[in-house]
């Protein structure tokens, strides 16, 4: 079975390549990520899939991985994926669309409560591209009354194509 690879599939490939990473986490997380510590390398599978590896140095001074899997489910209409960490034990499923300009991609996941209620929340990782060379990826958590509040937000800027 080949994949047949889509102009979707083909959005993907811009994310492709070696991508320096900075961090701006809200002060109400108490963490600031080191700056210029993080490195991305995301390269294609096939076409199909782009996987994601991202490393750097946390707040308390360890080390962290982390690898995301993004792809196109022709049968769904919808852009699919996970995120895992080495500083988490969740997997993180994604399900997300591409708005109308084609330059932002909002992925939706449930995840841990992380206000300690023990339960699950609502989540979306957006991806926004800025230019050939420079993309943003923010997280957001959904409130009970429906507004979102910011999680962090990550700067990209390219350092070589794949």
């Amino acid at each position: 079975m080949k994949a047949e690879i889509l102009e979707e599939h083909r959005w993907l490939e811009q994310l492709t390549g070696r991508w320096r990473v900075s961090f701006d986490m809200p002060a109400a997380t108490g963490e600031q990520a080191s700056e210029g510590a993080w490195l991305e390398e995301t390269r294609s599978l096939g076409g199909a899939w782009i996987v994601s590896e991202t490393t750097g140095i946390m707040p308390d001074g360890s080390k962290a991985t982390n690898i995301m899997t993004l792809g196109y489910d022709p049968a769904k209409k919808r852009y699919v994926g996970s995120f895992v960490s080495s500083v988490m034990t969740y997997l993180w499923v994604y399900e997300g669309t591409l708005d109308e300009t084609g330059k932002v991609l909002t992925l939706d996941c449930e995840g841990p409560d992380f206000e300690g209620t023990g339960g699950t929340a609502h989540y979306q990782d957006i991806i926004t591209i800025k230019d050939e060379n420079t993309r943003n990826l923010s997280s957001r958590t959904q409130n009970a009354d429906g507004t979102w509040k910011p999680v962090m937000s990550s700067d990209y800027n390219r350092i070589s194509a794949a």
